[in-house]
This record gives structure tokens, C-alpha cells and sequence, in this order.
């Protein structure tokens, strides 16, 4: 168990190191350099080899990139001048509300997703089964910004109960103090991963079914409601673990879309608006920012797994 956990501890490590890498590359492969990118066309050559100068990037790439490290290290992401604030500033503002919609619309899904691959597993190549496995590949089937669409439609055009506008407040609290208006990005934002999700609770319900544990469980005279809800579903459970730390990244991509649709001051619109605004500072502070956290969700899906799973722990003792 020791030496896995130092391993995956390593693997994340390694990774980091290649995001940051990745990260240095890109600010300085831009066309007219990190300088231009910051400046603007309308810089002239002094302002741009003043800013050189200043910034280090006069130096040689070795030097530069462990400055780059140094900078992140203490928590320095670089200095957006579109926003006027720095990229950490601008970051720390929106992260909470990213997260507070994140977290509910994996709530939901994981909420939703549980029961309904349960369904499909133990009513398999039934109507139940067909009915919510054709939903779910139409629901991962169709384009986040039209499921929005259709949701503004109809639950604030057709049937006027729900506001078409995520909340606009400035914090975690004001946003929370307007709950009507987190319920369509929430919801938006979890069809695709309740689908997901729920696909592969049955598949790994249904090759848990067929084990010979569930087989001497049925044998000693076991209900088939206990034998699904104490046995078969916590094996089935596993791959939701892991996709809850590798799903990070399709959860980003798709609150920068809800975001963006709902007018959601969060960090998708912040992404978004760098983006229409050439903000590189923003774009790459972002990015790694996003890059980290996937690696860490990759580092805590992986631990809990070694933690609820037993074969992981026998490697672990036995290497």
C-alpha cells in the first residue's frame, strides 16, 4: 500500500512538472513573443524590450523557466493587463462560484447516476434498460449549449418558472442567496455527466452480477434487494470514484459553455472573455490552474480507490 501510494505520488509529480513545462512553452511560442502578446500590436520596440528586461525573458530559457517555476511557487500566475489585477486576484474571485456549481451539478449527477445504472443493471436487456440507456446516449449525444438552449426555452420562455440568468452576485453568498437561478445551469451542466456516469455503474454492475460472490450470496438464501444494494453495488461503485478525480477537465470545459450561456461569473466566463480578449496571462493561469487540479483529483481518485479496494492493498503488502 506504501509503495503504491509513492508511486502514484510520483506519477502526479512528474505530471505537474510536464504542465508547467507545457505552460512556459506556450507563453513564449506566441506570436511576437510573451511581450507582444501582453502589450499589444500598438507597443513600440523599447516598451517591448523594457518589458523583456523586467519580466526576465531576456535571459537564457533555462533561466527563464526556473524563474517561471519560482513565480508559481509562490503563487504568482502573471498579471493580466485587460483586467488591470493580477491573474491570482482575478482567479480567486471566480474559482468559489465555478465551484459552488461544479459541486452541486456533480451532486445531482452522482445522485441520479447511482440509482439509474442500478436500474439498468438489474433490469437489463428490459424496457427499463433500454429506455434509460437511449436517454443517456441522447443526452451525451447532444451539445451542452444546445441542451442550455433548450433549457432557457422551456423553462423560461414556454413555461416561465425558472429565471433564463444565472445569479450575479459578487460572492459564494449572494450567489447561494438566489437559488432559483443556479437550477438550470445545475441541471445543464449534469444531464451529460449523469449520463455518463450512470453507463458505467451498469456495466460494472452487470460484470459484478455474474461473480461468484453474488452467486454463494444467492445461494445462502439472500434477498436479491440486499444482494445488489451490500455486495454488488459497492464493486460497482469503483469507476465512479475514479471518473469523480478524471472527470475534472469535461467538467471545466462544459461550466465554461453553462457559464458562458447563463452569463455565470465564474471561471468559465472568465476563460471565455480572455479568450475573445487575447487575456494569455488569464488563458495560461487557467489552464494550469485546471491542469493541477486534475492531476490532484487523479491523485485523490486514485487514493480512495486504493482505500475502499482490497486488491490494491494485497500489491501494495505483497511488492
Amino acid at each position: 500500500m506504501v509503495r503504491y501510494l509513492i508511486t502514484r505520488l510520483g506519477q502526479a509529480l512528474v505530471v505537474v512538472v510536464l504542465v508547467t513545462v507545457i505552460a512556459f512553452l506556450i507563453l513564449h511560442l506566441l506570436p511576437g513573443g510573451a511581450a507582444r502578446a501582453t502589450l499589444g500590436k500598438e507597443a513600440t520596440l523599447d516598451q517591448l524590450a523594457a518589458f523583456n528586461h523586467e519580466m526576465g525573458y531576456d535571459r537564457p530559457w533555462i533561466q527563464q523557466y526556473l524563474m517561471y517555476v519560482q513565480r508559481l511557487l509562490h503563487g504568482d500566475l502573471g498579471y493580466s493587463y485587460q483586467l488591470n489585477q493580477s491573474v491570482v486576484e482575478a482567479i480567486t474571485q471566480r474559482l468559489p462560484k465555478t465551484m459552488v456549481l461544479s459541486l452541486l451539478s456533480t451532486l445531482l449527477a452522482v445522485v441520479l447516476a447511482i440509482p439509474l445504472g442500478v436500474i439498468q443493471a438489474v433490469r437489463r436487456n428490459r424496457w427499463p434498460d433500454y429506455t434509460i440507456t437511449s436517454l443517456s446516449l441522447l443526452a451525451y449525444a447532444t451539445p451542452i449549449f444546445f441542451m442550455g438552449l433548450m433549457m432557457i426555452i422551456l423553462f423560461s420562455q414556454v413555461w416561465p418558472i425558472l429565471p433564463p440568468e444565472a445569479p450575479q452576485g459578487f460572492t459564494v453568498g449572494e450567489v447561494l442567496a438566489d437559488p432559483a437561478g443556479l437550477v438550470l445551469p445545475t441541471i445543464t451542466l449534469a444531464i451529460v455527466t449523469i449520463a455518463v456516469y450512470s453507463r458505467y455503474v451498469r456495466s460494472t454492475m452487470v460484470d459484478n452480477l455474474n461473480e461468484n460472490y453474488v452467486r454463494t450470496a444467492r445461494s445462502k438464501g439472500l434477498s436479491e434487494r440486499r444482494v445488489v444494494l451490500r455486495h454488488t453495488l459497492r464493486n460497482g461503485l469503483f469507476p465512479v470514484i475514479t471518473l469523480l478525480g478524471m472527470y475534472l477537465p469535461a467538467l471545466f470545459s462544459g461550466a465554461l459553455v453553462v457559464e458562458s450561456l447563463f452569463n455565470f461569473p465564474g471561471m468559465g466566463q472568465l476563460f471565455w472573455q480572455a479568450a475573445l480578449k487575447r487575456d494569455f496571462p488569464i488563458l495560461l493561469g487557467v489552464t494550469v490552474i485546471i491542469s493541477i487540479a486534475t492531476v490532484v483529483g487523479a491523485l485523490v481518485a486514485d487514493l480512495l480507490y486504493a482505500a475502499v479496494d482490497p486488491r490494491v492493498r494485497l500489491r501494495g503488502s505483497s511488492s
